[in-house]
């Protein structure tokens, strides 16, 4: 019976969404009808059944679940011990080694160990190839498996068999996981002089603080232009999207519109107070970037204060709210949805004929046309669509060779053991010719014009792993950079005469 009670209960949390709120006597007289054919389902199966039912199993996995799913892909009924881990979730830090890894097939690589962390403070240094993990060889474990490992050790201390270029025997780590921060951003630097760029990679409560101090030590309002990067952003905290919005934005303009069936609407504006950089702006997205970031960049679209560029974004746009509910379950049900200032969703339309919530499926504003305050149309259907689509390079057999293989990251480890590497280092014909006599000792022979082809991509890979293990991975990325055909595009524009 006190299953029964937490589903009476569920179901009419879920038909009204807002539990605060008293359904009318007409949908409470359908909510119990329908309830009741349930429970007459069930005692049918629980009294002539052929094998035992478990009631738990019966609710828990299949019923609610069933249920959920006719809504939308994004609610999610949680049995007590997957509620228990969310509520340990909420309340608990980020715990690591403060280590940065490249991740190949069977290999893990250090090329970076970050100061005053656990790995710092043991003595691996860049280059190290980890070999094994609590015993467990690396050398076995594909992609998968290797990183679920090296998420799994972060929480208790872990021994590393490790190989040194340079030493016979292999050494030995044990670390203990500490308490680590992690800004949300995590790269700044000057691209070329007057352009910053920054990478945003979540959105915390301080992100909106880090931004403001991240641009304001690679000039502030002396910028000629500032490329925000929110490719891979997952989203976060509606509250610092708001907070990243307001930099930019003029005091009183709309950041975004909450509006559901059951929750009264709310407009978050930019303070009145705000003192927003005027620099322009252009902003990176791909098939990654969701929720809050998309919630950033379509205010900054449809104010005309920013162009957008690179790939549609994901169409993440839902308000999930957390019910507790009765045996210690709990359901986390969209409640609402994101507007941005035109009018658009950022949600994109359920597709799936699984989907029956009206309000999220059909999706109303999916055909339409809006427009930003400058009158140029930007496209509904959820999601941001780019001002300008630009596309990651293609890749190359060659290329797909030398990753797979990890010639890049040992040549580099090889390089840096035997020479100092600063700032001004180049890579020249003479070390392109040396790692080409090194691939050949590797039966990686590629053909003259396959070579010539991908000198420019192999000069800027070398010199990207070795700046990696010398100067940090930081360091890497600005080099990378340099061939990234969006960021170049992005650059592109700031210059361009007004």
């Amino acid at each position: 019976m006190r299953l029964l009670a937490t589903i009476l209960f569920f179901l009419s949390t879920a038909f009204a969404a807002d539990p605060s709120k008293k359904p009318e006597p007409s949908s409470l007289a359908d909510t119990a009808r329908e309830v009741k054919r349930l429970i007459d389902v069930y005692s049918i199966l629980e009294s002539r059944g052929a094998d035992p039912i478990n009631s738990e199993q019966a609710f828990y996995q299949g019923a609610i679940p069933g249920l959920l799913r006719r809504l939308d892909p994004h609610s999610v009924f949680f049995d007590p011990g997957q509620f228990e881990q969310l509520k340990q979730m909420q309340n608990s830090t980020t715990k690591g080694f403060g280590s940065v890894v490249s991740v190949l097939p069977g290999r893990v690589i250090v090329l970076q160990t970050l100061p005053g962390t656990p790995s710092a403070k043991s003595g691996l240094s860049p280059g190290d190839e980890i070999l094994a993990v609590n015993n467990i060889r690396l050398d076995r474990l594909n992609l998968d498996q290797l990183v679920g490992l090296l998420s799994e050790s972060k929480n208790a201390p872990a021994k590393l068999d490790v190989r040194r270029s340079g030493n016979v025997r292999l050494l030995q780590f044990t670390l203990n996981p500490e308490e680590l921060q992690e800004p949300s951003v995590d790269r700044a630097f000057v691209l070329k002089p007057g352009i910053g760029y920054v990478r945003v990679s979540s959105f915390e409560e301080k992100t909106g603080s880090q931004v403001h101090d991240a641009i304001e030590k690679l000039g502030g309002a002396k910028l000629a232009g500032l490329v925000l990067d929110l490719r891979n952003n997952p989203g976060g905290l509606v509250t610092a999207a708001v907070d990243v919005a307001s930099l930019f934005l003029k005091p009183g303009q709309t950041v975004l519109t909450i509006r559901g069936r059951n929750v009264a609407e709310k407009e978050d504006k930019v303070p009145a107070s705000a003192e927003p950089y005027r620099f322009p702006v252009t902003i990176l997205v791909n098939a990654k970037t969701a929720s809050s970031s998309e919630i950033v960049t379509g205010a900054l679209q449809d104010h005309d204060r920013a162009t957008v560029l690179g790939e549609p974004s994901f169409g993440k746009g839902l308000v999930q709210s957390v019910f507790p509910l009765s045996q210690s379950t709990g359901v986390a049900l969209t409640t609402a949805l994101y507007y941005m200032p035109s009018g658009r969703s950022i949600q994109k339309p359920l597709k799936s004929e699984d989907f029956a919530l009206s309000s999220t499926a059909a999706h109303p504003n999916q055909l339409a046309d809006f427009h930003t305050d400058k009158g140029r149309k930007v496209p509904g259907g959820g999601g941001i669509v780019p001002d300008i689509l630009v596309y990651p390079s293609e890749t190359s057999r060659l290329r797909n060779v030398l990753d797979a293989s990890g010639s890049f990251l040992t040549f580099a480890t090889e390089y840096t053991r035997q020479n100092k590497v600063t700032e001004q280092f180049e890579v020249g014909p003479a070390l392109l010719d040396r790692f080409q006599a090194w691939l050949f000792e590797r039966q990686i022979q590629p053909g003259v014009a396959e070579w010539s082809r991908e000198r420019d991509y192999i000069q800027n890979r070398i010199k990207a792993e070795i700046f990696n293990q010398a100067l940090g991975v930081a360091k890497g990325d600005e080099v990378e950079f340099q061939r990234d055909p969006v960021i170049q595009k992005a650059v592109e524009i700031l210059t361009q005469p007004s």
